[in-house]
């Protein structure tokens, strides 16, 4: 009789440890095809890479104007919402001047087509990212198949740790339910609640299904996107024959965004 109790004891000890440890693995179910609530399948159109990189262009952008349509293209497609108040403003991609953009890398003559020339700003899917070390979590982790820096929605707790070790302010915060300021709700990316942090994601549900991102597309030719690693990619060819910078590359992230300037 007490061999059979503690035989259930053991059955009702495992059953709970099942349920405990379910959250972990979803938390890296993007590996397996799943993400934030959304089906990520990987077929054999899927793009590949070691590491994803894009490469900015920057001459071909004279004024904000230019880089709105690669905004509002990004935006729409994963439901960042519109708030007049900039206290609850919510970006992944955005706009910045020169000397914002790169503090460590102004002079006191810059030159002026440099210096009033918008800069199209992101998530930088750093190769050493301090962020994902920061969250408690897990819910932002790197992505070991192709060096992603990825989200999980679900697993944010809010805590912002991950937005106080992101020395570029490339993630934001949602104060406010921000589903009321979707302007038009795209059903096939998950929406946000309050409290959970979000920020670009290099478009890894389109590479799911062999496509560019959104920016890349909207660009018209001015943002590369490929592996870093490939010698024979495009955005190799380009830092090959082109000088690049990347934001503040002196803190040892290693920034996977490169501009042409």
């Amino acid at each position: 009789m007490e061999r059979t109790r503690r035989n259930i004891l053991k059955l009702f000890g495992i059953s709970a440890l099942g349920v405990s440890v379910k959250p972990v693995f979803n938390a890296f179910a993007s590996e397996a095809g799943h993400l934030t609530g959304y089906r990520m399948e990987k077929g054999k159109n899927a793009l590949k890479a070691r590491q994803w990189a894009m490469v900015i262009d920057t001459r071909q952008f004279h004024s904000p104007d230019d880089l709105k349509p690669l905004i509002d293209a990004c935006h729409q497609a994963h439901n960042v919402p519109d708030f007049e108040n900039k206290n609850h403003e919510i970006k992944w991609i955005w706009e910045e001047e020169y000397h914002h953009a790169f503090p460590n890398k102004t002079t006191q003559f810059l030159n002026e087509a440099v210096e009033h020339r918008p800069f199209m700003v992101l998530c930088n899917h750093c190769e050493n990212p301090p962020c994902c070390r920061a969250c408690p979590t897990k819910a932002t982790f790197k992505r070991k198949s192709d060096g992603i820096v990825m989200m999980d929605f679900h697993r944010c707790i809010g805590c912002r740790f991950c937005m106080a070790a992101c020395p570029f302010g490339s993630r934001s915060f949602n104060f406010r339910d921000p589903r009321p300021g979707i302007p038009r709700l795209n059903r096939k990316f998950p929406t946000r609640t309050r409290g959970v942090v979000e920020k670009c994601n290099f478009c890894a549900e389109r590479l799911a299904v062999g496509k560019m991102p959104y920016c890349v597309e909207a660009s018209n030719g001015a943002l590369a996107f490929g592996d870093l690693y490939d010698p024979d990619s495009t955005v190799r060819q380009l830092l090959k024959e082109n000088y690049t910078i990347r934001r503040k590359q002196g803190l040892g992230t290693e920034p996977s965004v490169y501009y042409i300037v």
